[in-house]
């Protein structure tokens, strides 16, 4: 199910000089940003949880994960050079599979890490917040990933398409209406990480069974469903 080649060639078009730079710059927005509010107002539980679930769950993890995830195939049905893919004797879910790994991994990567780095400097990990948050980061990463990974092989607007599911689904009317957040990785990411922390600082719309199940239930269909398209162009190529 993991091919070390597809997957060296996926870090490669993802870790590219010009997309490693667009990754590295919110994670170094954050922590710049986590270093001025620690130095003027000190540490500060409730500001360290405003903080990591404003920007960084809510913004910074959703974003990245739009970049790994598209950008782990996206480009290849974009430009064709995903034809010379499939005429290996690869399996298209051994395909998908690797791709979602590397994205997630990738993910992961620049958002937890950096989560929690933020959150150490914020408030030193006090009340398990920056645990918390970067538990919440790395689960949310999972989902994304297999999400975006998805767009990928459905849309050549994929970016477009997750933009807009991240920033105005999830932010917007997340905030807006409350039904809309039961549809939210976001929240199911809290929900985790509100059973990290035990306390009020941390809070979800969504339990923990149902956002656990959510979370599993759509990780799962996004990347098989994801392999049944990539079937599909297959079959396009072959007539």
């Amino acid at each position: 199910m993991y091919d070390p080649t597809v997957a060296r060639l996926t870090y490669r078009g993802l870790l590219g000089r010009q997309r490693a730079l667009i990754l590295c710059v919110l994670p170094a927005l954050l922590i710049v940003i986590s270093v001025a509010v620690r130095g003027f107002s000190g540490a500060d539980d409730q500001v360290a949880a405003d903080l990591l679930g404003g920007f960084a769950l809510a913004t910074m993890v959703p974003i990245i994960g739009v970049i790994a995830g598209t950008g782990a195939i996206g480009p290849e049905i974009d430009d064709g050079s995903v034809v010379y893919l499939l005429a290996k004797p690869l399996k298209r879910p051994t395909i998908i599979f690797t791709k979602l790994i590397v994205a997630i991994a990738v993910t992961m990567a620049f958002s937890a890490v950096p989560t929690f780095i933020a959150g150490m400097i914020l408030n030193g990990n006090g009340q398990q917040i920056a645990v918390a948050y970067t538990v919440a980061a790395l689960v949310a990463s999972i989902a994304y990933a297999a999400l975006f990974l998805l767009l990928g092989t459905v849309t050549r607007h994929a970016v477009v398409f997750g933009l807009v599911y991240a920033l105005v689904w999830e932010a917007l009317f997340g905030s807006l209406v409350s039904g809309a957040r039961t549809l939210s990785v976001q929240q199911w990411a809290l929900a985790v990480a509100h059973k990290v922390t035990g306390g009020d600082l941390v809070t979800s719309d969504v339990g923990l069974t149902t956002a656990t199940v959510l979370l599993v239930a759509v990780t799962v269909l996004a990347t098989w469903y994801a392999g049944q398209r990539l079937r599909s162009l297959t079959l396009a190529g072959e007539e």
